[in-house]
């Protein structure tokens, strides 16, 4: 590259820069989110535990409910559960997709269930962050009611606490009172070819 081409270079960057600088001095406002992780994709979940991760490594206490997927042995059960139980609560109300249960009386229980506990993390002022996962399938099934939930997110949540909901097919009425969604577009997915759940992958 030649000098010619750094300056030009440098000279770019330093706009970038300007421009950027001038931008953030209007950030500077904070708040607890509500954040969204929905669509047919895969990351989901993925995503919110790396959020997890994050809060551990910035000492904030944090809290898991997982809606739905029963007594999967996931790796980031196992994980938080042996080696960071003091950094994160990590509970499981559902006992499996409704399709493995099949019983919807059982799978309105379980999910009631788990909003409570999910209440009272989010209210519990030692807990900074609360990722609800799976939950958007509890929502889209009607075995919570929406309203509840959007109501408490708005109006209950404490001012600091994030919260992130995952799960495909989020409510218009979730997406609308969320501050941060992101759907997770499927391109291309291992198991339309006849592939398995992987261990370290999606498990």
């Amino acid at each position: 590259m030649t000098e010619d081409h750094n300056e030009r270079h440098a000279e770019k960057m330093r706009k970038i820069k300007a421009a950027r600088d001038r931008m953030m001095e209007g950030k500077t406002e904070e708040k607890g989110l509500i954040m969204v992780h929905t669509g047919a994709g895969k990351g989901k979940s993925s995503s919110g535990f790396g959020m997890i991760m994050r809060c551990i490594a910035h000492h904030m206490p944090c809290a898991v409910v997982q809606f739905i997927k029963g007594n999967w042995e996931t790796g980031e059960k196992t994980f938080l559960r042996e080696r960071f139980a003091d950094e994160c609560r990590f509970f499981v109300s559902g006992e499996g997709f409704t399709w493995e249960t099949q019983d919807r009386e059982r799978d309105i229980a379980a999910a009631q269930s788990g909003w409570k506990i999910a209440q009272e993390q989010i209210l519990d002022p030692e807990i900074c962050f609360v990722m609800l996962d799976e939950i958007n399938i509890a929502l889209r099934y009607d075995y919570l009611d929406i309203d509840d939930v959007v109501e408490f997110l708005l109006h209950k949540k404490p001012r600091m606490t994030h919260v992130c909901l995952t799960g495909r097919n989020a409510k218009p009425e979730l997406i609308e009172a969320a501050d941060l969604v992101t759907e997770m577009t499927l391109v291309k997915h291992p198991f339309r070819d006849g592939i398995k759940a992987q261990i370290g992958v999606e498990m």
